[in-house]
């Protein structure tokens, strides 16, 4: 019985694709080296089944090489591994370096497939924007896509190993926060399509200024194949600066009419979402279609006209371009609206930086439009902003308490400065209060909190913020 999926990931392929020692001593003689295909590659070895090869690696907290008599038990074709089984069960491939492994053993697999990837990166919104561009071209393709936070020199190639054959599009989302990282993850994804949603003020400790930010985004043009597609924020003053890549102009997307995709006729509904006309103005295709976005912020239009540039790009009809916005679905921890009975949350606690805290703000701001109660955001510390950290953090407290925000409420030590910026604002009626960390807020949100509040709950996700989504939610 063939059970084997992944296209030429036999033992010996895989050896030379990590540079790697094969030995296959204790093999059982049903797995042959050149031809029995892996069904699975995987660094958790609590996932691993008959016909999969475990890559053992060395964590913070857990030594992978000490379950590897365990994955053999459970059916492991094979194991990676930086250290010799004394008693091995299997085969097994040695390597200097199991996360490196890790690394080459994708970018092996992504050449063995006959598919096309869309790359997402930028500062904010790749992951809602990734949500969008694989519930649009699902309409026409099988699609598989990057799951959770998967977008790291970790989480990519697992990603990448998850593909099967059946998939013929691969929807990756590619984040970063130093230099050279995006060369490495571009050179694993090898994008068909790269798209940038925005050069924002994220990782600024590492990449310094947004010049910097660019520098790095960019990066991920270094890998795209040569008949690629570039997909842009053209209201991005930093990307419109870009004119070609690789021969290709940039298809532009944003609310300016001089974009090749662009929106008017906005209608904001919100926390049930928004409409707008969406206008496709390429020399090779004009079309206008009404689009209705069901995740709530003015941002999600963005995301809404990004989608329909992969759309385009893909010879997708207008309809199945519509058809897949308006079906798209909100992701835990990103502007995802809880209704608790009690209140009405907004879960948007999955990372932060002084955009997407405005943004946030910009949507509570506006839920009066079909909602009543106070307006509350629980704000906690932006991380990675380097030397201005302190005046961001002040720069978003007094946005918030000018958008007249009901109560502010500052959990962090960075966040005495959002709060200090809050309580500046003179015009401000909104009760603003501050917590040195999370857990002294923990204690305390069950008071502070109404019945019909709607309550933003927004952080770096080095906070931890959910346990108090958690909390607000029972």
């Amino acid at each position: 019985m063939k059970y084997m999926t992944m296209k030429n990931m036999t033992l010996k392929k895989m050896a030379d694709a990590v540079n790697g020692v094969l030995h296959t001593e204790a093999m059982p003689s049903d797995i042959h080296i050149d031809e029995t295909e892996a069904a699975g590659v995987v660094l958790d070895s609590r996932k691993v089944g008959k016909g999969y090869v475990f890559i053992a690696a060395r964590g913070e907290r857990v030594d992978g090489h000490s379950f590897i008599d365990s994955v053999f038990a459970a059916g492991a074709m094979g194991v990676i591994c930086e250290k010799a089984p004394q008693n091995p069960k299997g085969a097994y491939i040695l390597v200097e370096d199991s996360f490196q492994a890790l690394k080459d053993i994708a970018a092996y697999y992504r050449k063995q497939l006959d598919i096309k990837v869309v790359g997402i990166t930028g500062s904010v919104g790749k992951t809602s924007t990734k949500e969008f561009v694989a519930s649009v071209l699902s309409k026409g393709f099988r699609v598989q896509k990057t799951e959770g936070n998967f977008n790291n020199e970790i989480g990519l190639p697992l990603t990448v190993l998850r593909i099967r054959e059946d998939c013929q599009v691969a929807v990756l989302e590619m984040g970063i926060s130093d230099f050279g990282e995006m060369h490495r993850l571009s050179k694993i994804a090898r994008p068909d399509v790269c798209l940038i949603t925005n050069i924002g003020q994220c990782h600024l400790e590492n990449l310094g200024t947004r010049d910097g930010i660019l520098k790095a985004k960019t990066e991920i043009f270094d890998y795209m194949q040569e008949d690629g597609a570039v997909c842009l924020n053209g209201d991005d003053d930093k990307l419109v600066t870009i004119k070609e890549v690789k021969g290709h102009v940039p298809i532009f997307f944003g609310g300016k009419d001089s974009n090749d995709i662009y929106a008017s006729d906005y209608e904001n509904r919100g926390l049930a979402g928004s409409r707008a006309v969406i206008h496709i103005n390429r020399k090779d295709r004009r079309a206008d279609f009404e689009a209705d976005i069901p995740l709530p912020g003015e941002h999600m239009l963005y995301n809404a006209l990004a989608a329909t540039a992969a759309g385009v790009l893909f010879g997708l009809s207008t309809e199945q371009i519509q058809e897949g916005i308006r079906d798209v679905e909100a992701v835990g921890g990103r502007s995802h609206v809880i209704r608790t009975g009690r209140i009405t949350l907004i879960d948007d606690c999955y990372n932060a930086n002084p955009v997407s805290m405005k943004a946030a703000l910009d949507l509570l701001a506006m839920t009066g439009i079909d909602e009543s109660g106070r307006r509350v955001a629980v704000l906690g510390d932006m991380f990675e902003l380097g030397t201005d950290e302190a005046a961001l953090h002040y720069e978003v407290g007094a946005y918030a308490a000018d958008k007249k925000i009901d109560v502010v409420i500052c959990a962090g030590q960075l966040c005495k400065n959002m709060y200090d910026g809050a309580k500046t604002v003179d015009n401000s009626a909104a009760e603003v209060y501050y917590y040195p960390d999370k857990e002294s807020l923990l204690t305390d949100i069950g008071s502070l909190i109404k019945d019909r509040d709607i309550v933003l709950v927004k952080a770096s996700h080095g906070m931890h913020f959910e346990e108090l989504v958690s909390k607000l939610n029972e």
